[in-house]
């Protein structure tokens, strides 16, 4: 074993964005705290360098308060003495869409590298799990390294803190644990007594942990740490007093260069998602805390990435301006919320609030920017066709669409029919349709303002069946009032619901069951309900001592509807439960928790669509729908991660010894998911697709898939849970206090239930993940209505004057490759499009396109690289390309 050891002392803040303090807190002090920054390392040359936590956030909040202090800070990165990027924020990897985490990765390495130099780390120091992707995106970006703190179990390790990080597509990045954290340096001094009892123990047990490598990282920072300006002088002090240690003041780049460099062996490699327990807390079950972030922060990415940037793109090409500065301005917003804590949700309530805020304006600007492509696409197919009866269809994926859409149209009259430009009707069903009073309009006169009264219309929500919709583009249709009319709902009274592939069924006794009609296996008691006491905080569930479980089982059945194109069913569930903690310990029940259930059946559709509504009127308690599967106690899970899926043991091997181990959480066997998860044999598939629902359990001894809908708890922080024992996690000997995270209020939750008779390839549950989250828009030419969507009110300018009534921009015609974004290039104007392959084998894809001439392939950073014919994707990998003409070949 070597004896000298050399300890790289890096110096650091991990600056968080918001947290128990609000985003306006954070930003003051940091004002304050670079200011001072940037004095130590200007007046001292032997200060080495700072790790600034690798957010570009920070940096460009501090040039909006201090635009004077650019060029010295820029000085400083472009010589390495403050370090930043590859972030613009530390965002979560496991709940946010891997698309967002790549943006953000493209917001912060180019503003980094504008600034002089973006760190060439893939530094993760305080989030809660790591993303299986991870070491693919990082290498997509052009890092060699990775330097992070949570998920990795001593037994994963060869007594190396350095070791491989491998993605599931193969790729892989060097990487170093931080097996202490990132603050063990945070107090260094050379004092005898902190030498003695606090960093002789702590080199030892590095010492222990790297038997390839003298080299020891030093992390020496923490949470908004001011930068020690005695650190030059430490090193000095501790080098002459300790003879068996070089002290070097460092940083990341430099430890990782010279530790790989010098040609040790690092034989071990680790694959995929880093969720363990051992050493530092994940906090498994903060998936589900503050629900309704997680909700609209699902909502809004699937608005932007599934339908605003592939239209606008589309838009792009037929003459409308990309808007890029406004997406930008929203992406930042996003990547505030997707700050760890901020999207965990494991804040004060000031800070959620800001949360909730950023998201609802991020929201109204998607639909604000897809009303004006859709309006002035709209107008310019008008005036080409001379016709104003007309609704528009924009497929957002790249290969044609058939199936069902839904719409809402406004008329005259309540009866109409819906023709293709060949005359050919629609297959059309009214699920909703009301009669809506036209109001009053103002009319200047020579004898004043007079009102004058307007006719009233209809307002009908529709289902519309349509074939080979164009890839990424459009079809134009006919809105013919009078004319025939259109299915409409019917309310029966039938206690079964169906489609082409299945049947929900109610039963006098109050359960449901779920039948796969082509192979006839049904399952029985399909769905209920379970409720606990939740004696955690806002980072971790923790169940109460005594506590047992509420089963909502039995539910009344309250409508069916059906028409041709859909059937749906409302029942409801209801049963008294215990107002709060005091209650649940005292074996009272008060208060009343109702379920209110949709399930609704779309024609051809594979999948049932479940609703679920509730007014949470409890607190302290933890709300799961338990789905039973036809899988009899399986073993594993799958989840989708990325670009492709992961498998879980549904035991966690782990969780039998956790406590004697010293662990820092239990192991449940509590997972994340990105947007499904299933478990399957070789008989049968079940799964569920989640819109906002991020956390799940398999019960395999009943035989049943755990979705957590919410939790609702009131304290940010709480010392000894059942799971977590020890410390409160953030804040210590503080107590503050959340009552906006009881969540009492009216929630919706929805997903879909996916039985097959068969084992299926993951790459048809992402077919059905991207048919069930609507990849298209839709935008009906009328002047009755003007609220429905904002902009239609005010005049707008119109930049295309005629379209044809039907365009394609490209398609990529392979069942197992898929779109998972298209947007104008950061770096031209040309397309980026990302094509992923979830199957177990490379697949091969062309671009079929009369638009664009040639393929050129790019990278995560959006630079050409060169022509390509065929685009090669990996096997449950991604590439990214670029759509050019003739002459743009760079």
């Amino acid at each position: 074993m070597m004896t000298s050891k050399k300890v790289y002392v890096v110096p650091h803040s991990h600056w968080d964005r918001e947290w128990y303090f609000t985003i306006e807190d954070s930003n003051l002090l940091l004002a304050e705290n670079m200011d001072y920054l940037l004095d130590v390392l200007e007046t001292n040359p032997n200060y080495h360098s700072y790790v600034f936590d690798a957010q570009m956030s920070v940096i460009e909040e501090y040039l909006h308060v201090r635009p004077e202090n650019r060029e010295r800070l820029q000085t400083l990165i472009q010589n390495k003495r403050i370090l930043v990027g590859p972030w613009y924020t530390q965002t979560d990897s496991l709940l946010v869409n891997t698309e967002s985490i790549i943006r953000n990765l493209l917001y912060g390495t180019r503003m980094a590298t504008s600034m002089g130099h973006s760190m060439n780390i893939g530094y993760l120091p305080d989030i809660f799990g790591q993303n299986a992707y991870l070491p693919s995106l990082f290498k997509g970006f052009g890092m060699e390294y990775s330097i992070l703190q949570r998920g990795v179990y001593s037994d994963q390790l060869d007594q190396d803190l350095n070791f491989y990080w491998a993605s599931p597509d193969g790729a892989s990045i060097k990487t170093n644990l931080m097996m202490l954290g990132y603050g063990p340096g945070k107090f260094l001094t050379s004092e005898q007594q902190f030498f003695e009892e606090k960093l002789q123990p702590i080199l030892d047990k590095l010492a222990n942990m790297n038997q390839s490598t003298n080299n020891l990282l030093l992390p020496s920072g923490g949470d908004q740490v001011l930068v020690r300006n005695h650190f030059p002088d430490t090193i000095e002090a501790l080098n002459e007093k300790d003879h068996q240690h070089e002290y070097v003041l460092s940083d990341y780049e430099t430890f990782m260069e010279e530790t790989w460099h010098e040609g040790h062996s690092f034989d071990t490699t680790i694959s995929g998602e880093l969720i363990g327990t051992e050493r530092s807390r994940i906090h498994n079950t903060i998936r589900s805390q503050r629900y309704d972030i997680k909700q609209l922060n699902t909502i809004v990415e699937n608005k932007i990435l599934h339908q605003l940037e592939p239209l606008a793109t589309i838009g792009m090409e037929l003459g409308l301006r990309f808007p890029q500065e406004r997406l930008d301005e929203m992406w930042k917003e996003l990547f505030d919320v997707h700050a760890h804590d901020s999207i965990g949700g494991c804040n004060s309530d000031d800070t959620n609030h800001d949360v909730l805020m950023r998201l609802r304006k991020v929201d109204r600007m998607a639909d604000g920017l897809l009303n004006l492509q859709k309006k002035q696409m709209t107008h310019a197919i008008a005036n080409k066709l001379n016709q104003d009866n007309i609704f528009v269809l924009f497929n957002t994926k790249p290969t044609p669409y058939t199936g069902q859409i839904k719409t809402t149209l406004f008329t005259d009259e309540p009866t109409f029919q819906l023709t293709t430009m060949d005359g050919s009707l629609l297959d059309s069903t009214i699920t909703k349709q009301d009669y809506l009073s036209g109001g009053k309009k103002v009319v200047v006169t020579a004898e004043g303002d007079k009102e004058v009264e307007l006719p009233g219309y209809y307002r009908s929500e529709l289902l519309i069946h349509v074939t080979e919709l164009n890839p990424m583009g459009y079809n134009t249709f006919f809105v013919n009032q009078n004319e025939g009319s259109v299915d409409i709902l019917e309310e029966t009274k039938d206690g079964s619901i169906s489609n082409q592939t299945l049947r929900v069924d109610f039963h006098s006794n109050g359960t449901l069951s779920l039948t796969n009609k082509q192979s006839g296996q049904k399952i029985n008691d399909m769905i209920q309900f379970e409720n606990v006491a939740d004696a955690g905080d806002s980072y971790d569930f923790s169940p109460l001592p005594e506590d047992h479980p509420i089963y909502i089982k039995d539910a009344e059945l309250i409508t069916t509807y059906k028409t041709s194109g859909v059937e749906t069913m409302d029942v409801v569930h209801n049963t008294h439960v215990p107002r709060d903690l005091s209650e649940r310990s005292e074996q009272v029940k008060t208060k009343t928790l109702t379920i209110h259930t949709t399930f609704e059946l779309r024609a051809s559709e594979g999948f049932v669509r479940v609703h679920h509504e509730i007014q949470n009127e409890v607190k302290d308690h933890r709300v799961r729908v338990l789905l039973r599967t036809p899988v009899t106690e399986p073993q594993e899970s799958f989840a989708d991660q990325g670009f492709g899926t992961v498998t879980r043991s549904t035991i966690n091997p782990y969780l039998s010894n956790w406590k004697e181990r010293g662990f820092k959480e239990a192991p449940v066997s509590i997972y994340p998911l990105e947007q499904f998860v299933g478990v399957e044999n070789k008989a049968t598939t079940f799964a569920a697709i989640t819109s906002g629902l991020k956390e799940y359990e398999v019960l395999p001894h009943q035989d049943h898939l755990a979705l957590t809908l919410f939790r609702s708890v009131g304290l940010l922080g709480k010392d000894n849970l059942a799971w977590r024992p020890g410390r409160a996690s953030g804040i210590n000997n503080k107590v503050v206090y959340t009552p906006d995270a009881q969540m009492q209020k009216h929630m919706t939750f929805d997903y879909a239930i996916c039985f097959e008779s068969k084992q299926i390839e993951k790459e048809t549950l992402f077919e059905k993940t991207q048919q069930y989250n609507n990849h298209y828009v839709t935008y009906q030419k009328q002047s009755l209505n003007t609220f429905e969507e904002r902009l239609d009110r005010f005049e707008i300018p119109y930049p295309i004057s005629e379209l044809p009534s039907s365009f394609s921009l490209f398609q990529i015609d392979h069942p197992h490759v898929f779109m998972s974004v298209c947007k104008k290039s950061y770096e031209d104007d040309k397309p980026v499009v990302r094509l992923f392959n979830p199957s177990n084998e490379m697949q091969q894809a062309s671009v079929e396109t009369d638009v664009y001439h040639i393929t050129i392939h790019s990278n995560l950073y959006e630079a050409d690289l060169e022509p390509i014919q065929q685009v090669s994707v990996p096997s449950k990998g991604y590439e990214t390309i670029k759509l050019g003409r003739k002459g743009e070949t760079r």
